[in-house]
């Protein structure tokens, strides 16, 4: 047992739990807040998620 967890960042599914790990931790305030701009109409989504799309596109073709 003490092996497998040694090793369990040279496997896929432990380089996908680093990878989870280390993200940022869920903003609900700010994520409230945005709903409600949304919901609103003073929160310009298209231009948002363009830019969102575009990063994302970036991470996996780098």
């Amino acid at each position: 047992m003490e092996q497998i967890l040694d090793n369990i960042h040279n496997t896929p599914i432990g380089q996908v739990l680093k990878k989870i790990a280390s993200l940022p931790e869920i903003r609900r305030d700010k994520i409230l807040t945005l709903r409600r701009q949304i919901t609103e109409g003073r929160y310009d989504l298209t231009e948002r998620l363009d830019l969102a799309l575009d990063r994302v596109l970036e991470d996996l073709t780098a």
